[in-house]
């Protein structure tokens, strides 16, 4: 039988503080993010804390990868351990999303913009999972997140290439939406299959876009209540994306609000 599900959100809505979007899904859910998600970058600005994100949630922090030699030339070794000693100090639990997509073509971090080695970006991995280790960040959990699909698509750039191990993963994540009108079953089926029985899987980002966007929701509780393997679930909650021309919020209609709503409220969700 299925456990119960974290769900919770990235969450950033124009012209608000992160204060205030909490608070309004906590008003219109009636219930509190299990998840709350933020975007560190690779150097510069990482928090001793996170005030905003109650102990009652746990934080998932993307941090932003870099080119592969930096790490595993032993270059990043001094950034890798302050920002394991700022997790570790801020002594709550802490799921660490260390460069997300890495089957992708769009980030510095990815195969396609580091030779197309995937046991480069293990070793990078592994590399940092050790310091992290070294500096005493018990409280940390790593994520591991490609995206639901490689680009390219070849066989040297399928996801499976590069998963750390089984020692190195805490939790196997992973990144979908229905640009294409995608089902939840297209995007997430293929991960949950190949580590599912071994690691809680986490819907690390997802959203619907467009229309129809209440049938999708629906979808997905579906899915999920299907699918034992998913342990959570985080929405990417933002009309304000860089770059993109979709808005990413479930409250963009009314059925598409009352869809979440079930879902969030149902008791699959309720973990």
């Amino acid at each position: 039988m299925a456990g119960r599900v974290m769900l919770g959100s990235y969450l950033a809505h124009g012209g608000m503080t992160l204060r205030q979007s909490l608070a309004l899904r906590r008003r219109q859910l009636g219930r509190e993010q299990r998840i709350v998600h933020r975007f560190y970058p690779w150097s510069g600005y990482v928090p001793a804390s996170e005030p905003e994100v109650g102990r009652d949630s746990v934080l998932m922090v993307s941090w932003h990868g870099t080119a592969w030699p930096e790490v595993n030339g032993g270059g990043a070794d001094a950034n890798i351990a302050k920002v394991a000693k700022r997790l570790a100090g801020m002594k709550r639990p802490v799921l660490l999303r260390w460069g997300w997509e890495m089957n992708g073509n769009w980030f510095p971090w990815d195969g396609s913009h580091n030779g197309g080695d995937p046991a480069d970006y293990v070793r990078a991995w592994r590399r940092m999972h050790r310091i992290f280790g070294e500096h005493g960040a018990d409280n940390v959990a790593w994520v591991w997140s490609p995206n639901w699909n490689s680009a390219p698509d070849t066989a040297a750039n399928r996801f499976q290439k590069y998963y750390p191990g089984d020692a190195y993963v805490d939790w196997v994540g992973v990144s979908g939406y229905n640009f294409f009108a995608e089902s939840p079953k297209t995007l997430f089926s293929a991960v949950v299959k190949a580590y599912g029985e071994r690691k809680p899987v986490i819907l690390s980002e997802t959203a619907a876009v467009g229309a129809g966007k209440a049938g999708w929701i629906r979808k997905l509780q579906n899915w999920v209540s299907a699918t034992p393997a998913v342990g959570a679930v985080v929405w990417f909650d933002t009309d304000i994306q860089e770059g993109s021309p979709h808005n990413f919020r479930f409250d963009t209609d009314q059925a598409a609000l009352s869809a979440y709503k079930t879902m969030a409220r149902s008791a699959r969700f309720a973990g």
